[in-house]
């Protein structure tokens, strides 16, 4: 499949979401082609004006009326609630866990007041960014997610996670312990147990090497939090084409095939 195409395929699933959605008659552009363009900002990676000479340079035939490139940045923040439309539906076994973004050096935390990330550690790391943490079901399917600085501790998303209570039972490693108590539907997995929680280790290896999420440049909270949810978005569009489930019924995410 040639980008060409899969561009032309990721328009015709977006689209079918939207089918129900008219279009305003003072658009220019259906919603479907914005939809798309953040999706593939989301996969392509990098900031918006490296996307947007790849996108003018090689595919300005396929989104002739693509506008200017801070205009296109307003569009995805606006749209931001159209990837709910993407979210997994929930199973009876969940796993959770958070990840780190990084949006700036260590060095050069507090140079400027407009700073929007905070300090914290990721895989025994300093980072200045933020934090969000995924709700995933049994196919490694994003059912949910919320974000926070870098700063606060993954008890911080013990509310996401007790959202689900009556739906599903999500495992989480002991970061999300709480001395005040956990949600019911919230089981600690001590290390060296529970396997299944190996399927979110997969699902965030995917974010780093194929969306390339470890390090955006972001400078505002509203565009970074957007940024993130076209992200979800995307990788469980991708998922859901790539999946493949053996003879053991264990899930085989392959995704890397679609990386631009």
């Amino acid at each position: 499949m040639t980008t060409q195409d899969f561009i032309i395929a990721l328009f015709c699933a977006v689209d079918q979401e939207r089918l129900d959605v008219p279009k305003r008659p003072d658009a220019k552009r259906y919603l479907s082609e914005v939809v798309t363009l953040a999706l593939l900002f989301a996969i392509k990676g990098g900031g918006t004006r490296a996307f947007d000479r790849w996108l003018t340079r090689d595919y300005l035939p396929l989104f002739p009326q693509v506008p200017e490139r801070t205009r296109l940045a307003r569009l995805f923040k606006t749209h931001t609630a159209w990837t709910a439309r993407f979210m997994a539906a929930p199973t009876v076994l969940g796993v959770a866990d958070s990840y780190g973004i990084a949006l700036l050096h260590p060095m050069w935390e507090g140079r400027s007041p407009a700073q929007i990330g905070k300090k914290g550690t990721r895989n025994h790391r300093w980072i200045v960014g933020g934090k969000p943490c995924l709700i995933l079901n049994q196919w490694g399917l994003i059912c949910a997610w919320d974000g926070a600085t870098a700063k606060v501790h993954d008890t911080h998303f013990q509310p996401l996670i007790a959202r689900g209570d009556g739906q599903m039972m999500v495992l989480t490693d002991r970061g999300f312990h709480a001395k005040t108590g956990d949600p019911v539907n919230m089981k600690v997995c001590p290390r060296g147990t529970w396997n299944t929680r190996m399927l979110v280790e997969t699902v965030l290896s995917r974010l780093t090497t194929v969306f390339h999420s470890k390090k955006v440049g972001h400078r505002v909270w509203a565009y970074c939090r957007a940024r993130v949810a076209w992200t979800m978005a995307a990788l469980n569009l991708l998922a859901r084409w790539g999946m493949e489930i053996d003879e053991h019924e264990m899930v085989r995410l392959s995704i890397a095939k679609f990386s631009l």
